[in-house]
């Protein structure tokens, strides 16, 4: 017997989720939200991911309530003498438990999410991470991942586009290129906390540009032809 998957938020894939890495992180989340939200598609927002919300691992078999654990449990630690802390940690990373844990509203107890007593606990980090620091923050993700919705309320080409991938074999940056008519739209983002050179090839051209947004300030002298990416930076490039 194994365990049911749900996809588990992309920043715990990612594995920048601790939140004492604050600056780093948050040029991940960014990057991460860039990334998808200016993809075809309609884009959601799982509860908490807009507050950069982490999977939580919790230590103890009687704090997770997803069914399919407990008979996991049952079926290999008490019935088949299963080593428990090796089931634990399988569990911490593959529960589905460890994405459902409460929004977190606030630093007070329980997360704010209730005066009562909720049905599993809050994340520890819920001090950390929460919607009260995240909105009196104006560069929080909670932010940014407003802009994002914006632009694809006010520019059709994020939405209807056609959607190109570029530099295909590169190791560390995805980018792509978003088309609606004459109107092209690069962006580009470095998974990884190296610096990679972008280039951009040769069969986009452009003779002016705009920046759309960036998680990282940009040098008014950069252009998009050839850049370097700090870690987890990304960018959004209007080409005309």
């Amino acid at each position: 017997m194994g365990l049911i998957l749900d996809p588990i938020r992309l920043v715990h894939l990612h594995r920048v989720q601790h939140p004492g890495l604050l600056v780093q992180r948050l040029f991940n989340l960014q990057m991460l939200a860039t990334f998808l939200h200016m993809q075809q598609g309609t884009p959601y927002i799982y509860q908490g991911e807009e507050i950069g919300m982490t999977n939580v691992a919790f230590e103890r078999i009687e704090y997770y309530k997803d069914v399919e654990i407990h008979n996991l449990w049952a079926d290999r630690v008490i019935a088949g003498g299963e080593d428990p802390e090796k089931l634990m940690r399988i569990i911490q990373v593959r529960g589905r438990d460890n994405a459902r844990t409460p929004m977190q509203w606030g630093p007070g107890k329980h997360a704010e999410f209730t005066t009562g007593e909720p049905w599993i606990q809050v994340n520890p980090n819920f001090t950390q991470i929460n919607v009260e620091q995240a909105l009196q923050d104006a560069d929080s993700i909670f932010h940014y991942y407003r802009k994002l919705i914006e632009l694809r309320k006010t520019h059709e080409v994020v939405v209807y586009g056609k959607y190109d991938l570029i530099l295909e074999d590169h190791k560390e940056i995805y980018a792509y290129t978003r088309t609606l008519h004459d109107e092209v739209w690069l962006v580009v983002n470095n998974f990884f906390d190296g610096q990679p050179m972008f280039t951009l090839p040769e069969h986009l051209s452009y003779t002016s540009f705009d920046l759309i947004m960036a998680n990282y300030e940009v040098h008014a002298t950069e252009t998009p032809k050839q850049f370097v990416l700090q870690p987890y930076e990304c960018r959004v490039y209007r080409l005309n």
